[in-house]
């Protein structure tokens, strides 16, 4: 017998074909008989394409323009099409043109430093409705709620019709001329305290006006987000509850309650442009609850749900349009698609796939449910073991999955901390994944507390215990698969991106588990993360850590930057050079400080790159360097 010991496994997955194989798929939504989504493209240095379906027939709506938005940073919500019109926003300049059968038309002007999210194209109005934000003077950005002219160039920006708030969002407008939409203030998350408001609203293309402004929902402790209109009746949801449900309100009747699941049926408001629910040209609402961490489409029939798609392990995006819906979707061993529904249970159309179904499903490795203690109660992962068809033979030579002085070798474990923090990790298939469990490396997707989709209680216990309870959490989970007997307790690693980047590196400098750690783009420093970050998250540690700063003696005991000599791992840190959420010197200061220690510290800079990889060549360098660097930390033989 062969022996190929676990991380050496031959591996039909490279990171070549990881960077460019798929696109990242996104915002379905219909014009009519029109069905449109985007594409990100890491092949085109991580353009976003604009997609349209008509009669059957696929194209791009704006060739060689990348339809994006950098609101936020995060964007989301950078285009529209209503009754034929379509609006985007190009990036990077951030204009908003109007796609014409002769080209591009601008509407706003090219060298204006105000960003635009959130369109909503009205071209009986003749106007597109628009979340501003505004760069043009010193200081902190200025977000309002603006009506811009279809017909003009808009020198002026828009009209404002929304202001004094910090942050605005879902301007949706119903058929008699009301306006709802969403607004929070410093120094909440929208997923902390929200609100949604209703004005009336005197819009056409001479100018607008606002009054008759109340508020619906929302405030100190809840949060309202959402709005969208079922003929004169106004849904939305909010977290009163304990959970994300689905409310209606009307001027007469005020606000009722539609569904008591217990079951968060939309996510943290990271980026605009996606919708969690939807209603069907009869008046039913397609949704997507979040029961034991997976999401399927459902519709609501009175008070309960009726499964479309059971298959569907998470679902990210839907719409409606008469009798037809659409998602974005997750499969447990597929790639994500675009499908449309049917009423019929388990019956849809592939619309677009996000990559290839290049995986044979006996390699795929299927996320498993796992639960462990933590400090603060029960935490919740998905734990992929190691799946390699292959090792039953390679060649004509049997093989075993590995020996190591003829005792069992049992496979290393990489932690992923999820970024957010105020975020969650899906079930759903995931090619990163299994480019890892191919080569024999077992994984655990933690959702540690302060992870959503599971009530707010499990969202809230991260207040004031950031670095505390996620660190814990990873910790506890990676020991407790090594109890398990399911992995190799002597070479177990951590990685996360952005805050789990963060979780990474705290994990590193306070507990002597792991034995290597990747941080990409993450924080080693909560005072100069405090002090240099982006309007949408610069009071998010208040809530978090402490406010700032009053409680900056927390901030030093919380950054890893101050515990460098409890280090005693390798670390790997890959970091964009264009990060405007974790600035680059945040990466070079800890690798610094790790190097002068005399300890294993590889800083890779990527150039071009932001807040996460979009470049083909960037996502394939920075995967092998993470494999090099395990392979070299673990002792592993290079892969074949």
């Amino acid at each position: 017998m062969t022996t190929v010991p676990h991380g050496s496994w031959p591996s039909p997955i490279s990171a070549a074909d990881l960077a460019s194989a798929g696109v990242r798929l996104g915002e379905p939504r219909y014009d009519g008989a029109d069905l449109y989504w985007t594409q990100g493209r890491p092949a085109e240095a991580g353009r976003v394409a604009l997609l349209r379906e008509r009669d059957g027939v696929v194209s791009e709506v704006a060739p060689g323009l990348s339809v994006r938005t950098r609101v936020h940073e995060y964007g989301g919500g950078a285009w529209d099409a209503r009754d034929g019109v379509v609006v985007i926003s190009s990036d990077p300049s951030g204009q908003l043109l109007r796609l014409d059968a002769d080209g591009p038309h601008p509407l706003t002007p090219a060298a204006a430093r105000q960003r635009y999210a959130d369109l909503r194209v009205h071209p009986a109005l003749g106007v597109v409705l628009a979340v501003r934000e505004d760069h043009s003077e010193p200081g902190e950005p200025v977000n309002t709620l603006v009506v811009l002219r279809l017909d003009g160039a808009n020198e002026d920006g828009g009209a404002v019709i929304a202001s004094g708030a910090d942050f605005y969002a879902c301007p949706e407008l119903s058929r008699d001329g009301r306006l709802a939409w969403m607004e929070w203030r410093h120094p909440d998350m929208p997923w902390d305290a929200c609100l949604i408001l209703v004005g009336r609203l005197t819009a056409s293309a001479s100018g607008a006006a606002m009054d008759d402004v109340r508020t619906v929902a929302g405030g100190p402790g809840e949060s309202a987000v959402h709005p969208v209109w079922r003929d004169d009746e106004l849904l939305f949801c909010a977290d009163r509850s304990g959970f994300w449900e689905l409310y209606g309100w009307d001027a007469a009747a005020g606000v009722r309650q539609l569904t008591r699941g217990d079951a968060d049926l939309v996510e943290p408001f990271w980026v605009f442009g996606r919708c969690p629910f939807a209603v069907t040209g009869d008046g039913s609402v397609l949704v997507r609850p979040r029961i034991d961490g997976r999401s399927t489409p459902m519709l609501l029939i009175d008070d309960g749900y009726r499964a479309l798609a059971p298959d569907v392990v998470d679902c990210d995006s839907l719409d409606a349009s008469g009798d037809r819906m659409v998602a974005l979707v997750q499969f447990a061993d597929t790639p994500d698609a675009i499908v449309e529904l049917t009423i019929e249970a388990g019956g849809f159309r592939t619309v677009d796939a996000g990559a290839p179904s290049t995986l044979d499903r006996d390699w795929v490795s299927v996320a498993e449910p796992v639960t462990w203690p933590g400090p603060a109660g029960e935490v919740h992962g998905w734990f992929y073991p190691p799946t390699n068809p292959a090792l039953t033979k390679v060649g004509n030579t049997p093989t075993l999955p590995g020996s190591i002085g003829g005792a069992p070798d049992l496979p290393p474990l990489i932690v992923i901390s999820h970024g957010g923090p105020t975020a969650f990790s899906t079930a759903g298939f995931s090619m990163a994944v299994q480019f890892w469990t191919t080569r024999g490396f077992a994984v655990l997707d933690v959702n540690y507390s302060g992870s959503s989709g599971y009530g707010r209680a499990y969202r809230d216990r991260l207040r004031g215990q950031w670095g505390v309870l996620d660190v814990a959490d990873c910790v506890a989970g990676a020991q407790a698969m090594a109890a398990a007997g399911r992995v190799d307790g002597t070479r177990l690693a951590i990685r996360g991106g952005s805050a789990g980047g963060y979780t990474t590196l705290r994990a590193l400098t306070t507990s002597d588990v792991f034995a290597a750690g990747c941080s990409r783009y993450g924080i080693g420093d909560l005072a100069a993360l405090a002090s240099d970050t982006h309007k949408f998250e610069s009071r998010y540690l208040d809530g978090l850590v402490g406010p700032w700063p009053e409680a900056s003696e927390v901030y030093a005991e919380r950054s890893p930057i101050s515990h460098v000599d409890a280090l005693n791992c390798p670390m790997l840190i890959l970091q964009g050079a264009e990060d405007a959420v974790v600035p680059p010197n945040q990466a070079e200061t800890m690798a610094a400080a790790v190097a002068a220690k005399g300890l294993d510290a590889e800083l890779i800079v990527f150039e071009g790159e932001g807040h996460g990889f979009r470049r083909a060549e960037t996502i394939r360098a920075a995967l092998d360097a993470e494999l090099a660097f395990y392979t070299r930390t673990f002792g592993i033989g290079l892969p074949r």
